[in-house]
């Protein structure tokens, strides 16, 4: 019977390039070379994992090779249930699990309790890592409101600002000349909110987050630029109601004879361009580079305009106390914006002298990239947080790009893993040792908090990066209350999987591996259905969702639909 293109075994279907992942089946040659196993560490288990971890293979879990020395734990009372006794469930006792009381549940739940019986290998240098605090989650719901309440009160301030200044007369040219100041002024209050928001102040990454953060700057900013192109409008019209001129001709009059109008026409334009840029349908089409600096041509706009706000605007004419405030907000804005941005940057890195210490591959287009240091403790990185990460090569200083770390760092060692999805992702895995960087952060409130509820993690292919690190970090006193969901495509996709093992062990955490593509599978494994089975009781979870952005809103729909509060859904995508 043909196999449609499958392995001999029946089980995988070649990959692009024909080669058929390793160990299961394909044409007679010599076998892969198997990569040494990652040795890492971490800070929370208080050891380096130097051995290969396995669970028993079935069709849904990626092939490993045999570990040496491990050797599963049964309880003493195991009971079959039926004619297979490797999959028959077992009951444990002192918090230990049978290797082989697996199920398959569209993809493969790992509940292995074994032991490696060799002694662990320690670090005379780690630390053990400041454990997570217990909490409520309430600061992550507090601080967003205070954080609203303060944006509307400035709003409410300008509309005073206005109102008090503003000589109102009721012609129709006057009217709508009112009408244009007021959202002038509301836009250029609205591109100072814009630029605190994405400040990188640490309150807000880690209190808000910067998936939040980056939402309310995109709304923001279509707030702005319709306030800005409101304000052109009504201005223009408004004078040539009030000169009795075409709207062209008075066009022309304001460029050439009122001051600094024609440096705010540009400043206008260039916010039209960046704003064409931002648009969902044009993103996907340009690089994160290009999107990224345009997007800095929004400070080139915002110093164009600000002289033309003291020159033509009326409530800035008469009032020192007004031009005093509105010229404070901007100056501080930018100091923060400076400090944070470039000075912290540059003082942080002649700290902690980051440098890329190895690179090495994980899965096809997946590389980690060993950075040594020192004082990293230091950082206080929270697992789940990420760094933009500056490297000092030829091609590369010119642009920094945010990266989740992969594990909690060491003092004098850290790890990011990448997928190559562009030009600077793709060109990490040609770094060298010794190669210098620049690194920003840490950064983002995607962070596990002990709220004494069970904890869920949904990760979607290089979503498993902070994912891995925040399995790690969670206390080894919630046995039975952690599980992961991996979700890849193909096996070949699987990265972490013998770290994921090992922690899953060490945790008495339940661990599905969900592979397969929904064509091949035939369902979505991620719908409430198949996710309920795989996580019984999902109310009972606070969920930890990260991967890319159509995983991630099926997953939040089905977590949603199996009762859990959105308040419960924490969750992070790769989208720029």
């Amino acid at each position: 019977m043909a196999n449609h293109g499958r392995s001999p075994d029946g089980r995988y279907p070649p990959a692009p390039d024909g080669r058929y992942p390793p160990g299961r089946g394909g044409p007679a040659g010599p076998p892969p070379r198997q990569l040494p196993p990652p040795e890492w560490a971490d800070p929370a288990m208080g050891r380096r994992w130097t051995t290969s971890w396995r669970v028993r293979q079935t069709d849904g879990q990626p092939r490993l090779p045999t570990p040496p020395r491990v050797r599963p734990m049964p309880p003493p009372d195991r009971r079959e249930t039926g004619a297979n006794p490797l999959l028959a469930p077992a009951r444990a006792t002192g918090g230990n699990r049978a290797l082989d009381a697996t199920r398959t549940t569209g993809g493969i739940r790992t509940t292995g309790g074994f032991r490696a019986t060799g002694t662990p290998v320690t670090s005379g240098a780690m630390r053990t890592a400041k454990p997570i605090a217990p909490g409520t989650g309430r600061a992550r719901i507090v601080l967003p409101i205070v954080v609203l309440a303060v944006i509307a009160l400035g709003l409410v301030g300008v509309g005073y600002l206005w109102w008090r200044n503003t000589l109102f007369l009721h012609t129709p040219g006057a009217l709508l000349t009112d009408v244009g100041e007021v959202l002038g002024l509301i836009a250029g209050y609205g591109v100072v909110v814009l630029v605190a928001l994405m400040s990188r102040l640490p309150p807000l990454e880690r209190g808000i987050g910067t998936d939040r953060l980056a939402r309310w700057h995109t709304i923001g900013g279509r707030i702005v630029i319709s306030a800005v192109s409101g304000h052109v409008v009504f201005i223009i019209w408004g004078f040539a109601v009030t000169a009795h001129e075409s709207v062209t001709r008075e066009t022309i009059t304001l460029e050439t004879t009122f001051p600094d109008i024609l440096m705010a026409t540009v400043a206008w334009f260039l916010l039209l361009m960046v704003a064409a840029i931002s648009i969902r349908a044009a993103r996907r089409r340009v690089a994160y580079e290009t999107w990224y600096y345009a997007h800095l041509y929004t400070y080139l706009a915002i110093a164009l305009a600000f002289s033309h706000q003291f020159a033509n605007g009326g409530a800035f004419a008469e009032s020192f106390q007004s031009r005093v405030a509105w010229s404070a907000m901007y100056a501080v804005t930018g100091a923060l914006l400076l400090w944070y941005r470039v000075i912290t940057p540059l003082r942080r890195s002649a700290r902690h002298q980051f440098t890329v210490q190895a690179v090495r591959p994980e899965a096809p287009g997946i590389v980690s990239v060993l950075i040594a240091g020192r004082e990293f403790d230091h950082l206080r990185a929270e697992p789940g947080q990420f760094f933009r990460w500056r490297f000092l090569t030829r091609e590369l200083w010119w642009q920094s790009h945010p990266y989740s770390l992969s594990a909690m760092p060491q003092p004098d060692l850290m790890r990011i893993t990448v997928k190559a999805r562009g030009d600077h992702s793709g060109s990490l895995a040609n770094l060298r040792p010794g190669t210098r960087i620049v690194a920003e952060g840490p950064y983002g409130a995607f962070t596990p908090s002990l709220t004494g509820r069970r904890v869920l993690f949904i990760a979607g292919g290089v979503g498993i990066t902070p994912i891995r690190a925040m399995f790690a970090a969670l206390p080894k006193r919630m046995s039975d209350g952690i599980s992961l969901v991996y979700r890849a495509s193909h096996p070949r996709d699987v990265v972490f999987s013998r770290e994921l093992d090992a922690i899953a062990a060490d945790r008495n955490a339940a661990l599905h591996y969900v592979i397969g593509s929904r064509e091949g599978l035939g369902y979505d494994p991620l719908a409430p259905v198949y996710l309920q089975r795989m996580v019984p009781g999902l109310h009972r979870y606070e969920a930890y969702v990260c991967g890319p952005s159509g995983m991630t809103e099926t997953a939040v729909e089905s977590l949603r639909a199996l009762g859990v509060p959105r308040r419960r859904i924490h969750c992070e995508s790769f989208d720029f």
